[in-house]
């Protein structure tokens, strides 16, 4: 019963997205922002958390912003809209309308990281269509194995895995990911990373973010300093004419530490660093609506 409702719901998922894919890109774009005002106005808990999170941040003197907190969370919303048909495209097979208005820099970067033959770890967050950056980077860089937690719908996950297959992605699912991202590592391939969501208390370390304290994922600095491989964040944000830019950075080196817990927590510090210089120059841009800091007693 349960998984004749799991593909009941996946194909009606199907056709109602199907029409939004085949949309001329314009007026697709228009669409976005639609759905992501609808989402705005209707899916009041959600707008609650981006709004404290964001009014958070400011108080705090962590970000500032150019115009109100609403302004930045209702474009928020209209950038995961956009988000959602763009994904919608590549996953109907429509991509190359979207990868036409990628640009992307700093390919330099990685491949210096690339050359030292111990695998790369990207790190990254939920910034800008972060789904398009993994499938534009295994199209253009490097195929990229990617980890991400397995959809509750099989029929739903098993479609999300054959695409990012399709365009060069490698999943490595959350349970037991640890084995896969060596695997990969052993393998001298490209690894991706969300880093910017909290973790368990067993997977993280508390450091500061955006001026208050948080659990963040220490996993990519225990990688790092048990094998050695460099690390190099990438981020992808929206343009005012509609186009996005990939950036991938410099690496970022490990600190020289006596004391391994005290190295892994300014490694994490330190890996979070890119992530809080895009929140603070595209505040828009950033999934604000995840509860963060949720693990932390005031």
């Amino acid at each position: 019963m349960k998984r004749l409702w799991h593909f009941f719901s996946f194909a009606l998922l199907l056709v109602i997205t199907f029409p939004l894919a085949i949309l001329p890109s314009p007026l697709a774009l228009r669409v976005g922002d639609a759905l992501g005002l609808i989402a705005y106005i209707f899916w009041g808990s959600r707008r609650k958390i981006a709004l404290e999170n964001l009014q958070g941040a400011v108080d705090r003197g962590a970000l500032v912003l150019d115009t109100g907190p609403r302004s930045v969370i209702r474009k928020n919303f209209m950038n995961l809209g956009r988000s959602f048909i763009e994904v919608l495209k590549i996953y109907y097979g429509f991509g190359e309308s979207v990868f036409r208005h990628v640009e992307i820099r700093g390919v330099e970067n990685y491949r210096q990281a690339e050359k030292k033959g111990k695998g790369v770890l990207c790190i990254t967050a939920h910034c800008g269509n972060w789904e398009l950056l993994a499938v534009y980077v295994s199209v253009n860089v490097a195929r990229i194995a990617i980890v991400a937690r397995k959809q509750d719908n099989p029929f739903m996950n098993r479609l999300i895995e054959k695409t990012r297959e399709k365009y060069g992605n490698n999943v490595i699912y959350k349970e037991g990911a640890l084995k896969g991202i060596l695997s990969s590592l052993k393998r001298k391939e490209l690894v991706g990373i969300l880093i910017d969501q909290s973790v368990i208390r067993s997977e993280g370390i508390v450091v500061p973010f955006l001026g208050k304290n948080a659990y963040a994922m220490k996993t990519p600095a225990i990688l790092a300093r048990k094998t050695g491989t460099p690390v190099v964040p990438a981020f992808i944000r929206r343009t005012g004419d509609g186009r996005h830019i990939i950036e991938v950075g410099e690496e970022i080196p490990l600190v020289s530490s006596g004391d391994s817990e005290a190295a892994l927590r300014q490694d994490t510090v330190n890996f979070l660093k890119p992530l809080e210089d895009y929140i603070k120059k595209y505040p828009s841009d950033w999934l604000w609506i995840h509860r963060r800091w949720k693990r932390i007693k005031e």
